[in-house]
Formats: C-alpha cells, sequence, structure tokens
C-alpha cells in the first residue's frame, strides 16, 4: 500500500510532485497538500512554475522547517529515500524530529516505484524525446561521412564534442547523460571515455550510446556501426572484419529475440534471459557484463531494471531498454539499445 506522507529530495521527483525542481529543495507530500521548501534563491520561480495547490515556503534550513510542518499537522508516521539522504542530512533530519513520536519509514527507490508504469502522455514524451534522439543519430552519422573525405582525422574526443552538438541541437536540448563513443578496443569498454589519442579511420567500428531529454523525459539508444561511405546507424551492419560481424550478428539476434518473446506477466529476469541465453549459447556468455536493460524516464536509470537478478513483474505501461552486448577486451565490443514500452502485453519499440 502506497505510504501517504513522504518527502523527497530527488529533483526528478520534486518535478513529478510540483512541476518545478531545483538544487536545495524538499517537497512534502502529505493527505492535506504538498509543500515545496526552498532558499530564496528559488523562491520566485518556484512560485511561478509549481503546480496549482503547491504551496512554496522559503526556508533557510530544510530540515529544520520540515520538522516544525510535521508538528503542525500531527504527522504520526511519513517514509523516505533512505539513498537521497548523506549520513549529516539524516542527522538533521532525526533532530528536527526529536520533540516528536513520528516514525520514519526507510523505503528505497519508493518513488521509482510510484512512477514505474508511465501514463499515455509520459509515454509520448519519452516518445518524443527518442524520436529527436534518432534524428541525431542520424546526422551525426552524416556528419562522420563527411569527415571521411578530410584529411585531418578526428580523435574520439573531437567525435564526442561534435555527437553532443548534434544530439542538444545545438543547445535546444538536454543530455540524458554523458555520451558514449567508441572506436574499435573502447568501444569493449561498456562505460567507455573518449580519448584524445585514438583517431578515427574508415572501416572502424564505432560504438555510439546517447540520449537526449523533451520536457524532461530521457531517451536512450545504443549503435555499433561500421565506419565508410555509406555509413549509417541503422541495425543492419556489414563488417569487413568477419569476427566483427560474428559477434554483431550474435548481439543483434540476442536484442531481437528478447523484444520480440518479452511479455507482460514476466518477471524481469526472465527477459534477461531471452537475451542472455543467445549470447551464452554462442559461447560468448562472459562477454555480457550487464543487465539486459533499465527503465527510463525522467531519470535515465530508473525500475524496472531487467536483470539476471530481478523479480520485477513486467506490466503494460512499463518502459525500459534492451541493451546486450558482447566486449572483448583489447579488442571491440558490440551493443545494441532500443527502448520498448509493453502494450497490450507485448514489446513494442519505441
Amino acid at each position: 500500500m502506497p505510504e501517504q506522507n513522504y518527502f523527497v529530495l530527488n529533483q526528478s521527483a520534486q518535478y513529478y510532485e510540483t512541476g518545478f525542481s531545483c538544487d536545495n529543495a524538499l517537497v512534502l507530500c502529505t493527505q492535506d497538500g504538498k509543500i515545496f521548501f526552498t532558499d530564496m534563491r528559488y523562491v520566485l520561480e518556484a512560485k511561478q512554475n509549481v503546480k496549482k495547490g503547491v504551496e512554496v515556503r522559503e526556508s533557510k534550513d530544510l530540515y529544520a522547517d520540515l520538522g516544525k510542518v510535521v508538528k503542525q499537522l500531527k504527522i504520526s508516521r511519513f517514509c523516505f529515500d533512505p539513498k537521497e539522504l548523506s549520513l549529516s542530512d539524516y542527522n538533521l533530519l532525526l533532530k528536527s524530529l526529536e520533540s516528536t513520536k513520528t516514525k520514519l519509514i526507510q523505503k528505497p527507490n519508493f518513488h521509482q516505484k510510484l512512477r514505474i508504469i508511465k501514463t499515455d502522455k509520459q509515454i509520448a514524451l519519452i516518445q518524443k524525446s527518442q524520436q529527436l534522439n534518432k534524428k541525431a543519430f542520424k546526422a551525426f552519422a552524416h556528419f562522420i561521412r563527411k569527415q571521411l573525405t578530410k584529411t585531418k582525422r578526428l580523435s574520439e574526443s573531437k567525435l564526442h564534442f561534435y555527437a553532443s552538438e548534434f544530439l542538444s541541437d545545438f543547445g535546444d536540448y538536454e543530455l540524458s547523460f554523458n555520451p558514449i563513443v567508441g572506436i574499435n578496443a573502447t568501444g569493449a569498454k561498456p562505460h567507455a571515455l573518449p580519448s584524445a589519442d585514438i583517431f578515427l579511420q574508415k572501416n572502424d567500428l564505432l560504438l555510439f550510446d546517447a540520449g537526449i531529454k523533451f520536457r524532461r523525459y530521457c531517451s536512450d539508444r545504443t549503435r555499433t556501426a561500421q565506419v565508410d561511405e555509406n555509413m549509417s546507424f541503422s541495425k543492419k551492419q556489414r563488417f569487413k572484419n568477419p569476427k566483427q560481424q560474428k559477434i554483431y550478428d550474435i548481439v543483434r539476434k540476442a536484442q531481437e529475440k528478447a523484444i520480440t518473446q518479452a511479455r507482460s506477466g514476466m518477471k524481469a529476469s526472465q527477459i534477461d534471459s531471452l537475451a542472455r541465453e543467445v549470447i551464452e549459447s554462442s559461447g560468448y556468455g562472459k562477454y555480457f557484463v550487464h543487465s539486459t536493460g533499465h527503465g527510463i524516464g525522467l531519470d535515465i536509470h530508473e525500475l524496472p531494471v531487467i536483470s539476471a537478478r530481478s523479480d520485477e513483474i513486467i506490466e503494460d505501461g512499463m518502459v525500459f531498454s534492451i541493451e546486450p552486448g558482447i566486449y572483448l577486451g583489447g579488442k571491440f565490443g558490440v551493443r545494441i539499445e532500443d527502448l520498448v514500452v509493453m502494450r497490450d502485453g507485448k514489446a513494442q519499440i519505441i
């Protein structure tokens, strides 16, 4: 049963509850309403942007003022996410409530659980975000093809810079996360950092993982591509290197199996197994080193986690990634990622 009284610090949770967020705020949600506590730097903006009915209070001490309201409203219990609080913040929270009998309930990730089933409106925002993301991928591929005709080669660091420009549409959108741009062996590091000493050449393998935000909702996509004059980030790839082609085909088969056979009512671990079994049966199980996917929404990583250890039951309205990969250290890596939404019991690519 959901808690009726709780507070949040996380900016995505702030935004979900009130329509506004900032880096120094606390939102108290009770049966009687919602209060947005923040300092004088953000009060005006908060009042201009919060949803109707949300009260904004200026605060010099978030926890002390929270404690005063808890006493005034005689709240007997409320919950919070312990992952949001540092030890020092937790001690401040306890101090603010020391003269009360209020019971604190610790519930890790409770707010992500509130948001795990997306509304049609939220799904549409994620879909729009992914459409813009795909457009950026296409522009980036076009840019790379043009660079192959020039004598000056681009490093991974420079590619990362230009990719960020295309993704943000030169300042119109925020990025969901720091893009991953990996040439050949760099792509074997799942969350690789770009190097200034590795340069792009024709027939290289390029792994590109990126996303943007549209009205706060994130997108996420990964493609692994052959770099040549016909380069694109489609799933149809033909590599000069036979080993790269073999690995790519295995990963693509694993991803497509997980997407086509995922069903509402399954455990998340079962969807992970659909992809993992393909890779393991091909002899590369130990090179698939991460989970098959993750939920997405206001945060780039939300629930459900599509992993071998997750007992989360998949339901219609959940949105998550399917992104198996094989990483051969010192050589190359392949990952293919799409977002899916569960509708009518099946996974549909967004």
